[in-house]
């Protein structure tokens, strides 16, 4: 009998040939007042909801990407993403700073027609979040990240989105605070923060450019 060697996903580190071993994604829901408005939800009572990608969703910077199948509506969200270096259950906001390994700039790519009509049934979101390849995230910049600083994406070189990590309605001590109340959070994994209002549909052949302040730049084209 054969068994399979499988190798574990992992994204690169900023200054280093080392690489940050993923061991599960986690994804924050609606983290930004305008974005809540935009998806038709009210900010101000919004509790943080989370869903998951797999894994091997991660992709390289610089990668071209085939067009998800099953799609015609493929939207872009540009988030933070925060790499834990420890984990725990039930972990106090004061002290979640000391979970974390280092961050970067990631794309949460979505499926959006199958996320409405799995919505409309009130199906899971699976299909629609945690396909392959549907986690660009560029290299991690070790430390604690800066609490304001500008997020945006650009697709052919045009504004879609644009905001401030300040701007979050859950901050980032407090989201891996909650999320520890509902998994045990633990070495390796990576939490997508949410994403500023201007999410929009990316066609074949467009490059998806995403930057935050003080993190290398993710890009990825899609193949025509």
């Amino acid at each position: 009998m054969h068994i399979p060697h499988v190798t574990a996903p992992t994204v690169a580190i900023a200054g280093t040939t080392d690489r940050f071993p993923v061991r599960r994604i986690f994804c924050v829901g609606q983290n930004y007042a305008d974005h809540a408005r935009e998806m038709g939800s009210d900010p101000d009572r919004q509790e943080p909801f989370f869903f998951s990608k797999p894994a091997d969703a991660v992709v390289a910077n610089s990668s071209t990407l085939s067009f998800p199948p099953q799609t015609e509506d493929l939207h872009h969200e540009v988030e933070m993403v925060i790499a834990l270096r420890a984990g725990g259950k039930d972990i106090a906001v004061k002290d979640a700073d000391a979970t974390i390994f280092g961050a970067g700039v990631g794309i949460d790519l979505t499926r959006r027609d199958l996320q409405a009509a799995a919505k409309k049934a009130g199906r899971p979101w699976d299909m629609a979040k945690g396909f392959d390849r549907s986690a660009p995230v560029a290299a991690l910049t070790p430390g604690v990240p800066a609490t304001s600083g500008s997020i945006a994406l650009t697709i052919d070189g045009e504004v879609r989105q644009s905001g401030d990590l300040s701007m979050m309605i859950w901050s980032v001590p407090e989201i891996i605070a909650t999320l520890s109340t509902f998994v045990a959070l633990a070495p390796g994994d990576l939490i997508f923060t949410g994403t500023p209002a201007g999410v929009g549909a990316i066609q074949r052949g467009q490059t998806v450019r995403a930057t935050i302040d003080g993190f290398e730049t993710l890009e990825v084209t899609f193949a025509a």
